[in-house]
């Protein structure tokens, strides 16, 4: 059954279709309660059992590699839309080497969960522009399986199925592991060389070249490896993927001539060895600290402790983490406290091929723990042959007031109440210990803007104490970039004094490398802020590539692209926010205030709520949630949720603002924006002004607006 452009399956909205063959149909949809593209792929009635055997393979597998299967109809598979084509040869030969390792990582998740493929080809290897996709399971089967079918594939196959065929399949012989192994083969062969290797006129001349013909000799380093694939018999290829994966990185370390590779790198959390399990926030820390450390090696690409950190308590392989955050090695270790002492335990991991470039154990005093920190970066220099430049000199905290940072570094990311209130502590209680400490002032200064941003304390008392303790930081050290750039914050989001605003993020960001926080307040605070947007890109994109990880940083790329009216890779990134952290009500709240103005009411109602249910208190979650209400028939009980915040109450425009815009009312929202700049609101101006600004230019507030704000 052929379905047009609007129908309706389920919540699904057919919008297009995207290809049709003889088993079925893939369209292109819209789910309309995420406000997500997604496919549908139905089936022609006869092949019930490929459809079930299809989505029972998918459900089982959860893999960056294998498209996503997203929900199962009566009659339909929903699955991930993929932007992207066919992989098709020939490729150069470092990209059919990067494809070919991709799809070997797929296959070997596959065969780890008992599933072969049996349908392998280059109209199944969708090129992305996130990487390779592996498609179509249809044909997949258990490899316990008794029933192998090979004799009904072969009888409704087509011509270019057939020719990627293993012997024993063409032959209706059982398979297993071996036969998408002979199958990849042929797959690289073409992806070298552009050419068929056994396709022929019909379709048995075509299985008896597969069963009998030996291919043309392949001119290409990977003649070798493909020659295995493609033995006939099974016994003499490559037993498993994860040798096959083995020969291919062996090839491509052949390859690569290290010194022409940027080296980079992952720390990841190093596990704590204590009795004491409150001890983990320290060898956290430690990681950390080292990573700060390495940030400063130029030439070296280092990725930031929220990604890296992502993986702590789970099982992965170092060369999958690897592959994940795209760096070039892994650094583990442990850490062991008793009697004042510590041990460390530290190893270099090539993530190619598992192999350890260096590792040592270092057994101190606790006061030699900065020490360490610098012999463990000097030894990670040396063995990438990266150049150490001497660090500007800093004064060394006292041990107690490092060990309260480094507590208050574990709370840092966790966007709770609770964690907020612990930080602060832990800030206060460094500084008590320490007063010439000067990074504990900055961690306050932030503490006090982010809590301002949210609503959580009026702009009148967060920014001038957070503009009191910047200059007691600088006053203890002057040269500090994060306290020149918490500087350079509240001269423009609070003073609107973006001359000056300018001068102090210059000063931070005069030398680099910058830490991925440091570089987002540079792009989002005054870049973005002051309408320099190709540049703010620049920023953040550099940002997520040390730290794709961090839900935070996807929401401030979601202002940015709202605001140069990318309203779809917005929406796109505020959903990535929440997919890495389903816990963070920013991401909701940015997320739900898009969707309804795209009208997407019911979607942005959930959002709403799980903004509301962990903030109530913010002017976004309350604009936001009594626009939902309202838009959703509920008009009386939207306007007294917005009652709880009067109009000329601290926070109370800004909720005015947001419930207008998610109503689709601009011109009321104009005249709300101005008021919440007049009231200095923190970061109204990339939150609100410019991700807003294609919804709020053609409004009569648009000229009010700028120069409320100091930017006309």
């Amino acid at each position: 059954m052929s379905l047009t452009p609007g129908t309706r399956l389920g919540p699904f909205e057919i919008v297009s279709v995207v290809g049709a063959g003889g088993m079925g149909e893939v369209y292109k949809a819209l789910d309309t309660r995420l406000g997500r593209t997604v496919a549908i792929k139905t089936l022609n009635s006869g092949h019930d059992a490929r459809f079930l055997q299809e989505a029972r393979a998918i459900a089982a597998l959860s893999h960056p590699h294998i498209c996503v299967l997203h929900d199962v109809g009566p009659d339909y598979l929903v699955m991930e839309y993929l932007e992207g084509a066919p992989v098709r040869g020939p490729l150069p030969f470092e990209e059919a080497l990067r494809a070919a390792i991709d799809v070997v990582d797929a296959l070997e998740a596959a065969h780890g969960k008992g599933i072969l493929h049996r349908d392998l080809k280059p109209a199944n290897i969708m090129m992305t522009s996130a990487g390779v996709k592996l498609l179509d399971f249809g044909l997949a089967k258990m490899a316990a399986d008794p029933d192998d079918g090979a004799t009904e594939t072969i009888a409704g196959t087509v011509l270019g199925t057939a020719a990627y065929m293993s012997p024993e399949q063409a032959q209706g012989q059982p398979a297993d592991v071996r036969s998408d192994v002979f199958s990849l083969g042929v797959v690289l062969y073409e992806l070298l060389s552009g050419r068929r290797i056994f396709e022929r006129d019909s379709l048995l001349d075509t299985l008896n070249a597969v069963v009998r013909e030996e291919p043309p000799a392949l001119q290409s380093p990977a003649a070798e490896l493909v020659r295995q694939c493609l033995a006939k018999q099974p016994s003499r290829r490559f037993q498993t993927m994860a040798d096959v994966k083995t020969a291919l990185l062996q090839l491509r370390s052949q390859r690569i001539e290290p010194a022409h590779v940027a080296p980079s790198i992952a720390v990841l959390p190093f596990a704590n060895m204590s009795r004491d399990p409150d001890d983990e926030y320290f060898s956290d820390g430690l990681a950390d600290e080292i990573i700060n450390a390495l940030a400063q090696l130029p030439g070296l690409k280092v990725i930031a402790r929220t990604s890296a950190f992502a993986f702590k308590g789970k099982n992965e392989d170092v060369r999958r983490i690897a592959e994940m955050l795209g760096v070039t090695n892994v650094l583990e270790g442990s850490v062991r406290r008793a009697s004042g002492r510590v041990r460390v335990m530290a190893q270099l991991i090539l993530a190619a091929d598992g192999t350890h470039l260096w590792s040592e154990r270092y057994d101190r005093e606790m006061t030699d723990i900065f020490a360490i920190q610098d012999e463990i970066a000097a030894a990670i220099a040396d063995a990438l042959k990266v150049k150490l430049t001497p660090a500007p000199e800093r004064r060394m905290p006292s041990v107690p007031a490092y060990e309260a940072y480094l507590r208050y570094r574990s709370y840092q990311w966790q966007f709770t109440p609770e964690a907020s209130r612990r930080s602060r502590e832990c800030l206060e209680q460094a500084l008590a210990l320490d007063p010439a400490f000067a990074l504990p002032y900055v961690g306050l200064a932030d503490y006090h803007f982010a809590l301002g941003t949210v609503g959580r304390f009026p702009s009148g008392e967060a920014m001038p104490r957070a503009r009191e303790l910047t200059t007691r930081a600088l006053q203890v050290d002057p040269d500090l970039p994060e306290a020149h750039a918490m500087l350079g914050v509240v001269k423009g989001q609070y003073d609107y004094d973006w001359a000056e605003a300018e001068r102090c993020f210059r000063r931070a960001v005069a030398r680099e490398p910058l830490s991925p926080h440091l570089r987002q307040w540079y792009g989002t605070f005054l870049l973005f802020s002051v309408g320099r947007v190709k540049e703010a890109l620049l920023q953040l994109d550099r940002v997520i590539e040390e730290d794709p990880l961090c839900q935070m940083w996807r929401v401030m790329r979601s202002n940015l692209l709202a605001g140069i009216g990318r309203r779809d890779d917005a929406i796109d990134e505020a959903r990535k926010s929440v997919e890495l952290d389903p816990a963070f009500w920013v991401g909701w709240l940015d997320l739900g205030v898009l969707l309804a103005i795209r009208r997407q009411h019911d979607d942005a109602m959930g959002c709403a709520e799980r903004a509301m249910a962990a903030a109530p208190w913010s002017p976004y979650s309350l604009g936001l949630m009594a626009a939902t209400l309202a838009n959703g028939g509920q008009a009386e009980e939207g306007a007294a949720l917005l009652v709880t915040l009067p109009g000329d109450s601290y926070g109370g425009p800004l909720a005015r603002a947001i419930y207008s815009l998610a109503r689709g009312d601009n011109e009321t929202a104009g005249d709300w924006v101005v008021k919440t700049v007049e009231q200095r609101f923190p970061a109204a101006i990339p939150r609100l002004v410019r991700q807003f600004e294609p919804l709020l230019r053609p409004t009569a507030a648009w000229p009010r607006v700028l120069q409320a704000a100091n930017l006309a």
